[in-house]
């Protein structure tokens, strides 16, 4: 009896081991970053991209979503408080401790009205309304508004802004940041497709984020531009970044990034052009077509199909020792692509490293084709150690890459989340 007791006592001891301790052992997820934006803005509201102001009196606050299609901050009452620039900057002024601790208001996505900060906040040094001044040289501020009162990062939308006291304040400079979608990959804006709400920083010792498009007034000065890359893996930049602009007073500058977005163009792969759907679309157009390239066998040697079955299994049997096999066989399947209709020969492909690309690594695919039945036509056995091989390598594998269907470049822009 005592044996049977202690067995159940040991087995459901280990059951609850089982249990606890994958809990125990399991990740600890932190919340996800809070959606949406906040900026300052002036009495009317409508000013997105203010940042400097006359005095403390004149600063509201607004927020909501980052840009017109993206998520707003979710529902609910908010913290605030005001501290100087910086990490770890004092608190100037808090709504914690105030007659609402949380005056600001989220319906929709949407801040319910503009809120003027020095209303809302009361002092760090004597608990009265507003704000303390900042010891920062540029009268610089940063306000934050939080979901919870420890203003911890995920739960929280900053902004920066400046106050500029004094009879003669310095004339403010304009800055203007857009985002234009480069769908000929020439890194210029020539496209007419310009993209809303990609994040950038704007910064000048201070970070000031915005999403596209940006017109800011700011002071004098030098400022680093940066756009910030998106989680989606498939976007590819095509102008420089980031950007140094040097500003005057009284002087609007433009700063201009382009990007592009990879993906399906229609490619089909060898393991298609080798199986039963293949066969079903090759004729004899396309064994006319692959008698006129310059393809070539494991030797060197050309090959020349007669009929579907040798074209098979030279396909199957493809190999990089020899590149210039390898090659060939990416070129026929390609070819095959565009003479079937699958692929479009002048779309565009990422095809760095090939002659017929142009400086952004760019070529269409009738380019890169003729390219590579050119080379095969010149060096047909390039085993390790040819100083052809990386050339031809690079050939092979723009049209690869193309023939798995993943780097066209896509004609309007795709979706971008930061």
């Amino acid at each position: 009896m005592n044996a049977s007791r202690t067995a159940k006592s040991i087995s459901a001891l280990l059951l609850m081991a089982a249990i606890i301790l994958p809990a125990l052992a399991a990740p600890v997820l932190a919340d996800p970053p809070l959606p949406g934006a906040i900026f300052t803005t002036d009495s009317t509201c409508t000013g997105v991209n203010l940042n400097i102001y006359a005095n403390k009196d004149d600063v509201y606050l607004d927020g909501g979503p980052a840009h017109p299609v993206a998520a707003g901050l979710p529902d609910g009452y908010y913290y605030v408080q005001v501290t100087e620039p910086g990490p770890g900057g004092p608190v100037l002024g808090t709504s914690i401790g105030s007659a609402n601790e949380t005056p600001v208001h989220v319906t929709a996505g949407e801040f319910d009205q503009c809120y003027q900060l020095s209303a809302i906040l009361i002092k760090a040094s004597d608990g009265t309304e507003g704000y303390d001044d900042t010891s920062n040289p540029g009268g610089e501020y940063k306000v934050w508004v939080s979901n919870e009162s420890t203003f911890t990062n995920n739960s929280t939308k900053t902004d920066n802004f400046k106050v500029k006291g004094g009879e003669n304040p310095p004339q403010p400079a304009c800055l203007k940041v857009i985002k234009f979608y480069d769908k000929n990959a020439n890194g210029i804006n020539d496209d007419g497709q310009l993209i809303t709400g990609w994040k950038v920083r704007i910064m000048d010792g201070i970070d000031y984020i915005r999403y596209t498009p940006v017109c800011i007034f700011v002071d004098p000065g030098t400022y680093i531009v940066t756009e910030f890359a998106p989680l989606e893996t498939n976007w590819m930049a095509t102008t420089l970044n980031p950007v140094t602009v040097s500003l005057e007073p009284g002087d609007c500058q433009t700063v201009e990034f382009g990007n592009l977005c990879l993906g399906p163009g229609g490619g089909l792969t060898l393991g298609f052009w080798s199986n039963k759907n293949g066969q079903s679309l090759f004729g004899a157009d396309d064994l006319a077509l692959m008698v006129s390239l310059n393809l070539r066998n494991a030797s060197g040697s050309a090959f020349d199909p007669t009929g579907y079955a040798q074209f098979r299994t030279w396909l199957l049997n493809a190999s990089a020792t020899n590149m210039a096999y390898m090659l060939s066989a990416q070129l026929a399947a390609m070819e095959l692509n565009v003479l079937n209709g699958k692929v479009n020969g002048n779309a565009l492909i990422y095809a760095p490293g090939t002659a017929s690309a142009n400086p952004l690594g760019f070529a269409t695919v009738n380019a890169v084709m003729a390219e590579a039945n050119a080379e095969l036509g010149l060096d047909g056995l390039t085993l390790a150690g040819s100083p052809y091989r990386a050339y031809q390598e690079a050939l092979k594998k723009a049209l690869d890459l193309a023939n798995n269907n993943c780097t066209f470049v896509q004609p309007v822009p795709g979706p971008f989340t930061f």
